[in-house]
């Protein structure tokens, strides 16, 4: 099988010890290409590093609602120069991680809708993809993205939404990630809705060093385990894990224009 996981973050410190050998083993397994993912101002730099010593590590950079005590205003500026500055780099795919997290009282939704806003005029002027966190907003997210009308449209991270939800974001033109936790049998609803999606709207991913599958329990997650991510996704999709693997490897190609 021949995967790409389309949301890592690899940069993070939890890695430095064996980032190489990680990368190998993964390889060999089948997943040629992984994107990293910015979250906020200070580890762009760091991104944009770690994709520049292997060619087929790709970069997003983007101002991530979860840490939205750590942005500044100026960000979304430097955010803009970052992008154009870096516009036309091959390793350079989307704009990312943006989006809007209602799971977290503390977070100001005012402040958080106009950050998200802000990076979406970003990926329309750039045009470039947008890859989403969406955290119990999906209403807002979607409400949001159809007043923006996304040339590239991108992924909606981690999706655990309803049927509906997913059609309204397939309409817009974005992929769903797929990745570790609709492999957990307790969550009985989000694997019926896996199990309708069309083949053509699915991506996969892991979002290292978070959301493990759960025949990796309790483990630092790792693209190495992608493989058997999507073993268990192709059962629950009824699938073989190679056609699954086929199918989410172009659809990521698509959004990404590989």
């Amino acid at each position: 099988m021949q995967l790409i996981d389309t949301h890592t973050h690899l940069d993070f410190p939890v890695f430095d010890a064996d980032r190489a050998p990680l990368l190998a083993r993964s390889r060999a397994l089948g997943v040629e290409r992984m994107v990293v993912l910015g979250v906020y101002q200070s580890n762009w730099q760091r991104v944009w590093d770690l994709v520049q010593t292997d060619s087929q590590l790709y970069a997003a950079f983007g101002l991530h609602p979860v840490y939205l005590d750590t942005h500044r205003p100026e960000h979304v500026i430097e955010l803009g120069q970052w992008l154009s500055r870096l516009a036309g780099q091959r390793q350079v795919c989307a704009v990312g991680e943006i989006g809007l997290d209602y799971f977290l009282p503390a977070l100001d939704r005012e402040r958080q809708q106009s950050l998200f806003e802000a990076q979406l005029q970003l990926a329309a002027d750039l045009q470039l993809p947008a890859l989403l966190h969406v955290r119990r907003s999906h209403a807002q997210v979607i409400a949001t993205l159809k007043r923006f009308k996304l040339q590239r449209g991108g992924i909606i991270h981690a999706f655990a939404g309803s049927r509906e939800e997913a059609r309204e974001y397939i309409k817009l033109g974005f992929k769903l990630g797929l990745g570790g936790a609709a492999t957990w049998p307790q969550a009985l609803r989000l694997r019926r809705v896996l199990a309708d999606l069309p083949l053509d709207t699915v991506v996969l991913e892991t979002d290292s060093p978070d959301m493990a599958p759960v025949m990796f329990a309790n483990q630092r997650n790792s693209p190495e385990h992608l493989p058997a991510i999507c073993e268990a996704l192709a059962e629950v999709m009824n699938l073989s894990p190679e056609r699954l693997a086929e199918a989410s490897t172009a659809n990521a190609c698509a959004v990404f224009g590989w």
